[in-house]
């Protein structure tokens, strides 16, 4: 007898919360409607990770929840940010950092998630540190493939939702490249390194999708009523060795590539500096009035559990 009238009240009590978050919704549009404005010049694809899938180096690491460098440029333009120091607080993949360093913008970012701080790491050294010497080397592990031949292994870890991820051939190969490029001088180490974290989810058995991680049939995870077939899954000598021919190509891009990348020479590039850690605690540390910009996209913490769809990268980062 009592199991309707609390139902009942359960509902009211609900209906009564939404009510008065759509209040709220409809409180804030109002307060900020003479700083809403629709630009239909802003597309999904230039607002989104899309429109960096032609762009050197950002092409690279599908970081799905970044905006475009042709976003950033947007910005700078139509608000005629020429010069000085722009920040962004929850840097990802450092789109912002290095789209408007490389127009003459000294850039400071700070970023929680280990996968951001490695690919932003990444890019650094690829952008100002690799030698001719480095990048013949890089070259070498391409055609050579000489952790084929090692026996140094550097063991995978494994997390709970990361477990039975590979095929056993592909686990024993990334152990042996990761065991190999420990000998490798540290630009080297690092670019070869990149490269892998790149090539992860095509060499596995899962696909990121929104907030989870799907498992293709042919792994040993239970499946739901309807079982996922991811397509193909790349072997791991094929897929590195493709992607280490991306990276050198977008470091060396021919004639053909420049016109397609449109790659910024500017002699002027500003300084980019990475604060490691959480934006709640790094910024109340950072000196006042030095910004003259912040450009940003907060992450969905209410929607998103990046350490989820992330748990690849960050369980081969330890």
């Amino acid at each position: 007898m009592l199991i309707e009238p609390l139902s009942h009240n359960c509902k009211n009590l609900h209906s009564s919360s939404i009510d008065k978050i759509i209040d709220l919704d409809f409180q804030l549009k109002e307060y900020f409607s003479k700083q809403l404005f629709l630009k239909p010049e802003l597309s999904r694809t230039l607002v989104s990770f899309q429109a960096n899938k032609t762009k050197a180096l950002y092409r690279c690491f599908k970081y799905k929840e970044a905006f475009s460098v042709p976003l950033v440029e947007y910005f700078l333009k139509k608000y005629q940010i020429n010069q000085g120091n722009i920040l962004d607080p929850f840097a990802g993949s450092g789109t912002t950092l290095f789209a408007a360093n490389s127009h003459g913008l000294n850039t400071d970012g700070v970023e929680l998630l280990p996968i951001g701080q490695e690919i932003i790491k990444s890019r650094k050294i690829i952008d100002c540190d690799l030698t001719q010497e480095d990048l013949s080397r890089i070259e070498y592990w391409k055609a050579k493939k000489p952790w084929l031949e090692t026996k140094e292994l550097d063991l995978l870890l494994e997390l709970r939702i990361t477990k039975g991820a590979y095929p056993e051939e592909t686990k024993d190969s990334i152990e042996k490249y990761r065991g190999a490029l420990q000998l490798e001088a540290e630009p080297v180490k690092t670019v070869l390194c990149f490269a892998l974290l790149c090539i992860l989810e095509e060499v596995s058995y899962t696909r990121k999708d929104g907030q989870y991680l799907r498992w293709d049939y042919r792994s040993s995870h239970k499946q739901g009523k309807t079982p996922f077939n991811k397509g193909e899954i790349l072997n791991f000598e094929q897929a590195i060795a493709n992607k280490l021919d991306e990276i050198i190509q977008d470091i060396q891009p021919s004639s053909q590539q420049l016109e397609l990348f449109s790659i910024s020479t500017n002699p002027d590039q500003g300084t980019l500096k990475l604060y490691n850690g959480s934006c709640l605690d790094i910024l109340p540390t950072l000196p006042e009035n030095v910004y003259d910009a912040v450009i940003t996209s907060p992450p969905y913490c209410n929607r998103y559990d990046y350490t989820r769809t992330y748990a690849l990268e960050l369980a081969l980062l330890g």
